[in-house]
């Protein structure tokens, strides 16, 4: 699934949470509605069967519930995507990548291996921490495979380990440093690599129990170093795993470029003659330490961006023409949805759980939070399907994305004050339910939950108001733009 990651270590956050985040985009010429559930423990499988493949496993008896979005219309299978379980622990899954011959002639994919239909179900309800969704998921992968190339995130309220598939049954995994963030864009990402640590102590690295010997057996090394003792900066994971295609050059790196282009703007010169990085640069770092804490606006824009400030915004009026559009945008219009999880290091675990939603194409919509210590979502978010209808939040936002990239430069005003409005209620709504959390006089999970629930109504209610309102007035503006106006005082 194409698809664009970020992810923020704690001490790099504006607030010591560490944050995670994935846009979901469809493939070409498709859109998929998605869903905000609640999978309770008496509703999850104990015997999970794929739709897509001929994949089954028996699954644990003893699942955690999980918030998860899966597809809207469930014929392809589950799709769960992201989502935050009762344990504080993230996952978000996954990041179609890239790999390279040399590497699917050594290992390859797996006909009935398991896939992004399938991941998030049989790992997030059984994990309590980051590192075991590594663990558990990279023994799944050694013993079933997977068919395609992906990165997969895991969270918890101290570290965020990513993961990335090498052919059908190895994979790699790697701890973002606390003071960094990481950025994935549907490519094999992970630059360096210390064996040494994760044949070892595992303290920031990990991988498949006999990569090594994969490696040196099929020449899959590229650096000059022996791969069992290499440290982090001796071996290149990208070289000897990933890609450098053309297509990756106008796809993928042009994505990283931007994402950290923004975050670190004066860190490297990023563009003209003697830029340090380009859009089609293949060595573009895999992690950062930012120039400033980053934002959950921050988050949005990123994801949300589709080259502003640069010669290839395809809405920008005054760019050359062979430049609009050269490179795919983040933005696109193509986005299912995006869940920025935020795991609090300074409230109650109770209350500690926040996933900020957008659905539609992010360059038209907005991002707002709903905590995550439920058994039940908010109607506006769960009940989209596949009729077209303004009573869901993914079908209105999909609907002000069409009638306003028709209309850019009539409508962006509308959208900006519709995101900056509603993303500030989401950090005061925060404010008032954390508040709120403090004054109960019980703290019974049942009445923590019921409260939590009552108050994401409340916040879904008040999206779905200023949603109906922003489609008003985007709805206005392309009408009076329609091709068959006429004026004349005709009364």
């Amino acid at each position: 699934m194409p698809c664009t990651t970020i992810l923020v270590g704690k001490k790099a956050s504006y607030d010591g949470s560490t944050l995670m985040a994935r846009n979901e985009d469809s493939p070409s010429g498709k859109f998929e509605p998605k869903r905000f559930i609640v999978v309770n423990p008496e509703d999850q499988p104990r015997h999970y069967k794929a739709v897509l493949v001929d994949f089954e496993m028996d699954l644990p008896d003893n699942p955690m519930r999980y918030t998860a979005m899966p597809n809207a219309i469930d014929k392809e299978g589950i799709w769960g995507e992201a989502g935050i379980n009762e344990a504080n622990v993230a996952m978000s899954e996954t990041e179609t990548i890239t790999s390279n011959s040399r590497v699917l002639g050594a290992d390859p994919l797996v006909k009935n291996g398991i896939s992004e239909e399938d991941m998030l179900t049989i790992v997030l309800p059984y994990i309590k921490s980051a590192r075991e969704g590594v663990e558990r998921l990279g023994s799944i992968l050694e013993k079933y495979g997977t068919y395609e190339m992906n990165g997969i995130g895991f969270q918890d309220v101290d570290e965020i380990w990513w993961l990335e598939t090498i052919g059908g049954h190895h994979w790699m995994a790697k701890r973002v440093p606390d003071d960094a963030y990481v950025v994935g864009p549907n490519q094999l990402g992970i630059d360096s690599f210390d064996f040494k640590d994760a044949l070892g102590a595992k303290k920031d690295h990990m991988c498949s129990k006999d990569l090594a010997d994969f490696v040196d057996e099929n020449n899959l090394n590229l650096s000059k170093t022996d791969v069992k003792t290499a440290e982090d900066t001796a071996f290149d994971a990208r070289a000897a795993f990933g890609s450098h295609s053309d297509s990756d050059h106008v796809y993928n790196t042009p994505r990283a470029w931007f994402m950290e282009r923004y975050l670190n703007p004066n860190t490297y010169n990023w563009d003209g003659e003697d830029a340090d990085f380009t859009p089609e640069s293949d060595d573009i770092p895999w992690s950062m330490v930012p120039e400033k804490k980053i934002t959950i606006e921050d988050i949005k824009y990123v994801l949300s961006s589709y080259y502003q400030g640069t010669q290839y915004n395809p809405y920008d009026r005054r760019a050359v023409e062979s430049k609009k559009g050269k490179y795919r945008p983040i933005g696109i219009n193509r986005n299912n949805f995006v869940a920025i999880t935020q795991i609090r290091p300074y409230v109650d675990p109770a209350i500690a759980g926040i996933e900020w939603i957008s659905e539609g194409s992010n360059a038209f919509n907005t991002s707002v939070p709903f905590y995550a210590n439920i058994t039940k979502t908010p109607k506006y978010l769960e009940n989209a399907g596949e009729l077209v209808t303004t009573e869901n939040f993914y079908w209105a936002s999909r609907i002000i994305g069409a009638l306003a990239d028709s209309y850019y430069n009539l409508c962006i005003a509308h959208i900006e004050r519709y995101e900056l409005k509603t993303m500030g209620e989401g950090h005061a709504f925060i404010k008032r339910v954390d508040e709120g959390f403090k004054k109960l006089k019980s703290k019974d999970d049942k009445k923590v939950k019921a409260y939590l629930e009552k108050k994401n109504d409340e916040m879904a209610a008040y999206l779905k108001d200023e949603t109906y309102k922003v489609l008003d007035k985007v709805l206005y503006t392309a009408s009076n733009q329609m091709k068959n106006g006429f004026s004349m005082n005709d009364y």
